[in-house]
């Protein structure tokens, strides 16, 4: 195991117990856990796909730990260290987030949050984005299922880095999974070109596509395949504003005007996360005297509905590699077959110059 500084901890099994299982995505298999010794609970993420070798695996995962610590921030998901457990298994461990994602609660609600729930989770995002792009970091998969809510519903961003370690721990005759037409629908249309290098407008663009989701709680593009998506939107395809009532809130039509300007098709007319957090702090302080109303209905509401999102306690260490592959359609993964597509997708956070191409001089 490569070395790690005092900010990123090297934890095994030794120090964990009570594993259950939460949930599976794209890059690997997530656990909650207790640490012994902390005495509070962490998530365990291990990622898919078997290794080259041991060094170079786990050289990827300290070095992207570091990374990620060094991202983390109030609005950003802190990491505690790398995971090294049974079976050449290793993972990152990070911090727990009880309420699961945007994801999960816009399928839970059955729909869109409360209007003040909604411009604070706008304005979270926009402050967690604004962190990374000041340290030169680029989230490359910013979707509603990679921002995570705590007990209070306060939003912080997750995942960036773990598609560069996963494609960095696969061997060469391994395919990458992933979820049809993810996190392509967040993609911007310049990064279905084969010759595209991610910059900050990549994310700038995704942003637009959340906020989107976030304002009609659904989901883009419901019913198109990654081929579909990868044609329509270099094409001017983007999701409808036509059942959007700009009256029901007070600021709705600013936040949707700056939803538009995000996915604008040209990079450089992208507002930078500065720019949008202008809007952002304005249009929440509108609701801000009933955020927490709005957050005790939505708590309400969940605990009042059957937990689709339990977890099932496992009475063992995480499964192998193996272990995991003949489970992989009951986790809900599934194989990308577009190899171009994917190779697009195996960069997040990338670490960008302070001169990115064609971006405004923002940050």
């Amino acid at each position: 195991m490569a070395l790690l500084s005092h900010t990123a901890e090297l934890v095994g099994n030794e120090s964990l117990e009570k594993w259950e299982f939460v949930g599976s995505g794209g890059f690997g298999r997530v656990y909650k856990a207790r640490h012994k010794n902390w005495g509070f609970d962490v998530a365990i993420k291990l990622l898919h796909g078997g290794v080259g070798t041991l060094m170079s695996k786990d050289k990827a995962l300290s070095a992207e730990a570091e990374l990620m610590n060094k991202a983390s921030c109030e609005f950003v998901l802190r990491v505690y260290g790398v995971y090294e457990g049974n079976f050449m298994q290793s993972g990152i461990v990070m911090e727990f987030m009880s309420r699961g994602s945007v994801q999960t609660l816009i399928q839970d609600l059955c729909g869109r949050p409360p209007w003040p729930l909604t411009f604070r989770l706008a304005h979270q995002v926009a402050l967690g984005m604004n962190f990374l792009h000041s340290r030169n970091l680029i989230h490359h998969d910013l979707k509603p299922s990679n921002v995570l809510l705590n007990d209070d519903l306060n939003a912080k961003l997750a995942d960036f880095g773990l598609s560069r370690v996963s494609t960095s721990a696969l061997n060469s005759n391994e395919k990458k999974s992933g979820e049809v037409g993810g996190s392509y629908k967040y993609m911007p249309p310049e990064a279905f070109e084969a010759s595209y290098e991610p910059v900050r407008a990549f994310d700038r663009y995704s942003y637009g596509i959340l906020l989107w989701s976030i304002v009609t709680g659904k989901e883009p593009y419901p019913s198109a395949d990654n081929h579909l998506v990868a044609l329509s939107i270099p094409r001017g395809q983007r999701p409808s504003l036509e059942d959007i009532n700009q009256g029901e809130a007070e600021g709705l039509k600013d936040l949707l005007e700056l939803m538009k300007m995000c996915w604008d098709e040209n990079p450089v007319k992208r507002p930078c996360f500065k720019e949008c957090l202008e809007v952002t702090e304005t249009l929440f302080s509108k609701h801000w005297g009933e955020i927490h109303v709005a957050v005790h209905h939505v708590l309400t509401t969940l605990s009042n509905t059957s937990n689709r999102h339990s977890s099932v306690p496992l009475h063992c260490f995480p499964q192998t590699t193996e272990q995991s592959k003949a489970r992989a359609t009951v986790n809900g993964v599934r194989v990308i077959n577009n190899e171009k597509a994917s190779a697009q997708q195996d960069n997040s956070t990338t670490t960008v110059s302070d001169r990115d191409k064609g971006e405004r001089p923002c940050q």
